[in-house]
């Protein structure tokens, strides 16, 4: 057991690895779900479980909501089946991949989280405003990652309309199609028995569109979700032992090239002249677009955006 928790220490250790790590937040929330329900009945203590997923859960109606605001947050990131996680993960791994490698993991988790909040709140608007779910205010709530996930992938078809998945019995496929299938499956099922949660992936679709459209115009809706990010990272992270003495100035002095010399490879990335870009179209046409590294596709995002 201490090795399990030693990898996930390690995974969250790791630089670069976003996607992996919201994977694992939902796994280890889904596995203290199961444990937390299987405790209560066996305890005979059911109601300590309705807690716990009651502030876990948005609720539809708006007096609920008022009393459990960070329930818009908690919802995102919780499921208490064991289908239900295993689809939106393998739904996030996919589609996840192609923005962390194009747009890099800040963009993968602002989209992730703004994706969700969207759905949350289109949720609510749309219990409490259409006539139709008036009668199934009263005890309605919605849990699950599904939002975020879907926000995730229509990011991805819009960023990447033509990007092909190898789908078994189907063959190659445009991940446009793919995406498209499950919006109107979502639209076709949002007055069945799970309307909640397909409107909550409505409200994730257009997050996700909107979301790379105006980033590719050079607004960048994920700004304060990277914010509060940072702030919590930096909340755990060990302050450095002041010294003041020759030998620190010099170390500082080197810290400072090594940040110039990054952030000029991050302006780099940021501005590729037209030799880069050509560079890469090049090596596009003969090897395709799975040839291309993490810093060259971002390039290519870069050189897009300035066009």
């Amino acid at each position: 057991m201490s090795g399990l928790f030693d990898d996930f220490r390690s995974e969250f250790s790791k630089p670069n690895n976003t996607l992996v790590q919201l994977i694992l937040v939902n796994t280890v929330v889904y596995l203290a779900v199961v444990t937390l329900y299987v405790a209560s009945h066996l305890l005979s203590a059911t109601t300590i479980y309705g807690l716990v997923i009651d502030n876990l859960a948005i609720p539809a109606s708006i007096n609920g909501f008022l009393h459990r605001p960070w329930t818009l947050m908690t919802h995102i990131f919780a499921h208490e089946e064991i289908f239900h996680i295993l689809f939106n993960m393998l739904f996030l791994y996919w589609f996840g991949r192609l923005i962390d490698e194009y747009l890099g993991s800040r963009r993968l988790v602002g989209l992730y989280i703004m994706g969700g909040i969207a759905g949350g709140l289109f949720y609510l608007a749309m219990y409490n405003l259409v006539p139709y779910f008036q009668n199934q205010l009263a005890g309605s709530q919605m849990l699950g990652a599904s939002a975020a996930a879907l926000s995730v992938a229509v990011g991805a078809a819009t960023l990447l309309p033509n990007y092909t998945f190898h789908l078994l019995f189907f063959g190659p496929v445009r991940i446009k199609y793919i995406v498209f299938f499950f919006v109107v499956l979502s639209f076709a099922q949002s007055v069945g028995p799970n309307a909640g949660g397909n409107i909550a992936h409505l409200g994730g679709a257009l997050m996700g569109f909107f979301y790379v459209k105006l980033l590719q115009n050079g607004t960048d809706l994920g700004r304060p979700i990277y914010w509060l990010v940072d702030g919590w990272s930096n909340l755990f992270k060990p302050k450095p032992a002041v010294k003041v003495s020759y030998r620190q100035r010099s170390s500082a002095s080197a810290q400072g090239s090594v940040y110039a010399s990054t952030s000029t490879s991050a302006t780099a990335i940021s501005t590729p002249d037209q030799d880069e870009v050509d560079m890469i179209l090049d090596k596009i046409s003969r090897s395709g677009y799975e040839s291309l590294t993490r810093e060259e596709k971002q390039k290519l995002f870069r050189a897009s955006q300035r066009n």
